[in-house]
């Protein structure tokens, strides 16, 4: 059943919009699932779909690459993630990625929520539910991240302040943070929202000095507290929702008075 229709029809008739499908399955975030609707991998009871806007029905045969996609049991998992293993499902290197520290998942299709590097340490959330992964990773939602970071040599405090007043310039831009505590002569907290590949490593190296250890301490409402170093939890999907609900109830009342 292939239709576009207003969300309170939509509503009315039970149905779902097909990046949302997608997304709930695990496939993909919404706004990836419009890029496969678009590149004509996504089939609805036989006929290839290309539109945005789509709506389908739950019983209808819905395929990607071939194989038809089912809606499953949410999965969500917080790993402390150690060093030397990549933020990834697979590696074409074959290289350790973090789904070798949590078996037996595959089936589930679960994917790690943004990246880490193959040395930071730290909090990650494993999951095949496509809108939370959308919520914490999309830029528009500037979903604050707070690492620990220790230094090769001790940082001036000309280097903080650079820091902080955003006088750090990287090829994609001037570096904005939302705040940087120092904790000892070499080690510093740090707290921003933009997700630019290696941007911690890149902006204490734009100063000199070298990162020698990085742990990622907080995501998005996540934290890596009472989880040893390698370890991993269940999370409730009630428990997901209400920390991504009160994380962005947090930031709209902040904005409303800033």
């Amino acid at each position: 059943m292939i239709m576009k229709m207003n969300q309170k029809k939509i509503e009315e008739k039970k149905l779902i919009r097909l990046n949302h499908y997608l997304s709930n399955a695990g496939i993909s975030s919404r706004r990836e699932a419009d890029k496969l609707i678009q590149s004509g991998l996504i089939e609805v009871n036989g006929k290839i779909v290309t539109k945005f806007g789509t709506v389908v029905h739950k019983n209808d045969v819905i395929k990607f690459h071939g194989s038809r996609i089912k809606n499953k049991k949410k999965i969500y998992i917080l790993l402390n993630k150690p060093k030397g293993y990549i933020t990834s499902t697979r590696d074409p290197f074959n290289r350790k990625t973090v789904m070798n520290l949590i078996p037996n998942f595959q089936n589930y299709r679960i994917y790690p929520v943004g990246r880490l590097d193959r040395l930071t340490t730290g909090v990650l959330l494993l999951t095949n539910d496509g809108f939370i992964t959308e919520k914490l990773t999309h830029p528009k939602y500037k979903v604050q991240k707070i690492y620990l970071v220790v230094l090769n040599k001790t940082i001036h405090y000309q280097d903080l302040d650079k820091i902080r007043q955003g006088k750090i310039y990287l090829n994609e831009g001037r570096v904005k943070i939302d705040f940087l505590h120092k904790y000892a002569k070499n080690i510093v907290k740090i707290g921003l929202h933009i997700g630019w590949n290696r941007v911690i490593r890149r902006i204490f190296k734009k100063l000199t000095y070298q990162v020698i250890k990085l742990e990622r301490i907080h995501f998005g409402g996540f934290t890596n507290k009472n989880l040893k170093i390698g370890s991993w939890c269940f999370l409730s999907k009630q428990e997901v929702d209400h920390t991504v609900k009160n994380l962005f109830h947090e930031k709209n009342k902040h904005n409303q008075w800033s």
